[in-house]
Order: C-alpha cells, then sequence, then structure tokens
C-alpha cells in the first residue's frame, strides 16, 4: 500500500474550495468524521459525567475516549493526559503551579527557538519567584540548536529547562532526546518540551523523548481547538494548582477547570483515529497503527518539501531560512527588495494560502535578524498534493514578476 493523500484529501470539505492550503502550522483543515464526531456529541444525548443516564454515560465515555487516544497518540499513560483551553494556558497553569516551589537564585532556562507561548510563562513565572531567567540560543545560520547550546547553561540552581520538539517558525528539531539527558544527568530540573508543531509531523514517543511535560494542541493535526498536557501520573500527583474545594482532587482532574467540553474531546479522538488510518498497518493496535502513518505521513510530505526546495532554488531573490539538518516541512521565506506580507495576499488571491508574520515565535524571528515581521510560512500538512506545491512555486514566481 502507498499514501493516499487522494483518499484524505476526500475526507476534509474544506478543501473543496480549492485553495491550496499552506497554513497548517498555524491550524490544519479539518475531516468530516472529526465534525460528525463533535455533532454526535453533542447530540447524543450529552450531561455531566455519570454511570446513570445515557447522556452521563456519553460524557464519560467521550472523556476516556480522549485520555486513551491521546496516551496512544504520543506513547504516555492516560491518567497523565490533561485537557486544556490552549497549550498557552496549560503552559501558564504549570509554569504558576511549579513557580510555587521556587525561590531567588533559582534558575529557569529558556530557548530563543520557542513560540512565546514556551517562553513568557517561565520569564513571567521566574520574575515572581525572583529566579533568574538564562537563554539557549540557536545558530541563525543554520538554525540548530545542540544540546550543548543547553547544556552550557545547566547549573545546581536550574529548577526547570523549557525547549521545543519543533520550531514553529522555521521547522528546526531540536535533539530532545539529548537535552533531557544532560538536564536529567546533571540537574533536578524538569523538562518542559513544546510539542505543538512536532506532533503534527513526527510519532511522539515520550520515553525516548525524555520530557517531563509535553504539550501539543489537536487542531495542528487534523482535530478541533484546544490544547492538551501529557506527564507522568506520578509527577502530576506531586503538582498542587489552584481549584475549586468541591472538585475533585484525582489526577488528571485536578488541573482540569470546570466541566470538560466532552464534544472537543470526541472530536480529538476522531483526529488521531484519522491519522491512525493513514499508514500502511490497518490491524492491531491504535499505537502500532500511528506508528506506521506518521512513517507515511513523514515520506509524503518529505518528498512535497524537497520538491519545494528544488523549485525555490530555481527562483530568484528568495532566501529559506529553514536550514536545520533535521527540520519539519515548514519553510520561512524572505524576498530580496521585497516585503513578505505582500506575498501573502497576492498569493491567496491566486488560491494559495501561506501567511507571513513571525507567528509569536517572535525571539525566533529577531535572533534570525527579522524583526518582529519575520517572512513567509510555507507549512506542508499530511494533505497538501504534488499540485498545491506546483501553484505555490508558480504562484511566488508571479510575485517575484510583478
Amino acid at each position: 500500500m502507498t499514501y493516499d493523500v487522494g483518499a484524505l484529501r476526500a475526507e476534509i470539505p474544506a478543501l473543496l474550495s480549492g485553495v491550496a492550503h499552506f497554513d497548517g502550522p498555524g491550524g490544519t483543515q479539518t475531516p468530516a468524521r472529526v465534525a460528525g464526531a463533535i455533532a454526535d456529541a453533542l447530540t447524543g444525548p450529552l450531561s455531566i459525567r455519570g454511570r446513570l443516564t445515557p447522556g452521563e454515560v456519553n460524557a464519560e465515555g467521550c472523556v476516556q475516549g480522549f485520555r486513551q487516544a491521546v496516551a496512544d497518540l504520543v506513547g504516555g499513560h492516560p491518567s497523565g493526559v490533561v485537557f486544556g483551553r490552549s497549550a498557552t494556558q496549560l503552559t501558564y497553569d504549570v509554569s504558576r503551579t511549579l513557580a510555587q516551589d521556587w525561590a531567588p537564585g533559582d534558575e529557569v532556562v529558556v530557548s530563543r527557538l520557542d513560540h512565546d507561548a514556551n517562553i513568557r510563562p517561565w520569564i513571567q513565572a521566574a520574575e515572581r519567584a525572583g529566579a533568574r531567567v538564562r537563554w539557549a540560543d540557536f545558530d541563525p545560520e543554520t538554525g540548530e540548536l545542540p544540546p550543548s547550546a543547553v547544556g552550557e547553561l545547566l547549573t545546581e540552581r536550574t529548577r526547570l529547562v523549557a525547549v521545543t520538539a519543533a520550531s514553529n517558525l522555521i521547522g528546526t528539531v531540536p535533539d530532545i532526546a539529548g537535552i533531557s539527558r544532560l538536564v536529567h544527568g546533571n540537574t533536578r530540573a524538569l523538562l518542559y518540551v513544546d510539542g505543538v508543531h512536532y506532533a503534527a509531523h513526527a510519532f511522539v514517543d515520550l520515553g525516548r523523548l525524555g520530557a517531563d511535560f509535553f504539550v501539543c494542541s489537536p487542531y495542528k493535526f487534523l482535530g478541533p481547538h484546544h490544547g492538551v498536557l501529557t506527564a507522568s501520573p506520578e509527577l502530576l500527583e506531586g503538582l498542587r494548582p489552584d481549584k475549586l474545594l468541591p472538585s475533585t482532587d484525582t489526577v488528571p482532574e485536578r488541573f482540569e477547570l470546570g466541566t470538560l467540553p466532552y464534544e472537543l474531546l470526541a472530536g480529538t479522538t476522531a483526529a488521531i483515529d484519522v491519522l491512525a488510518g493513514l499508514g500502511t498497518v490497518t490491524t492491531g493496535g491504535r499505537r502500532e497503527r500511528l506508528r506506521s502513518a506518521f512513517a507515511a505521513i513523514e515520506r509524503h510530505e518529505g518528498m512535497l518539501r524537497e520538491r519545494l526546495e528544488e523549485g525555490l532554488a530555481e527562483l530568484p531573490g528568495i532566501t529559506v531560512r529553514s536550514r536545520a539538518g533535521d527540520r519539519t516541512p515548514t519553510l520561512l521565506l524572505t524576498f530580496e527588495h521585497r516585503d513578505a506580507a505582500d506575498a501573502s495576499p497576492f498569493l491567496a488571491a491566486r488560491g494559495v494560502h501561506a501567511p507571513a508574520g513571525s507567528f509569536y515565535a517572535l525571539e525566533a524571528s529577531r535572533h534570525l535578524g527579522l524583526g518582529d515581521t519575520g517572512g513567509l510560512r510555507v507549512g506542508l500538512s499530511p494533505y497538501n498534493d504534488k499540485d498545491d506545491v506546483e501553484r505555490l512555486l508558480e504562484g511566488l514566481a508571479a510575485f517575484l514578476r510583478s
């Protein structure tokens, strides 16, 4: 069997518009199966979780199904899966909780490669605790963030290291396992990994990565808009977030404030099932089907990226800022004597969506010498095909001639 991009595209109603979407890093288009699961949950019937009425049973099923699906996606445990409104919200919640135990003189390490959602919450928490913030810099020429860039900052006072598993701006995939070995081998610090961009393109193995916390967002991989935090249940048991007195103290529920949006949880389970069906393994457990699926997705996206990079090399005046040896199929482009912000509407008028900006990776954009404006971001997703890439290249050629 080969990767059937046509079958996936046929499941996504938004693609019927004819637009070639390269905006996946900001959020993918949604399969009808995912929307159907959301609608089915809402019309179920549905009520507060329980085991008595059909509505209660349906709600409980949405929650448990979601936790198991996410655990299968990342190689974690269902009791370590925490729902959140967004990755940003979850990171703020965890930062405030962890910082309760920080003291003046403690240290936090953040990376300039990261989305601001994995930088600012830690800086602000450190400031309130009187802790010192130390910066790990990536090489602006290569886009690489080697483990040594983090390792050289570690001390006996390091309490938290925050780093991305893949840059949402230039696609760099750092060696998280190598960083984890340095962090856990030399400090008592925790490693908080932003996997929002990574989980959309790679098979996540928490055991191999060595992350204490891993956060991702289902809407980056065909699902609905919310965030997910995963950690070991044992680690979560030791944390005491603020919560209402009558709400449960059970993990992971103690981190989830208020009634959960059961319909979004059902949609996320459906999205993970869609992903699991994209590989060559069609039987067995969902985890193994996901392993096969992401191998197929990486081959497909890698092929498209190679063609895209070949085409870009033939166009004058374009600089590709995505250069790391290991990277997602996400390219940041800038133009000689042209503003990337002008390229995006030019392409949009031709039915090609590639947005421009720094996409909240403000520190990365500045470190690249691009200020706050960034560049044109071209992000490939599992549903992109060869025709999309050719249309993009034709549109960029026309932009350069205009």
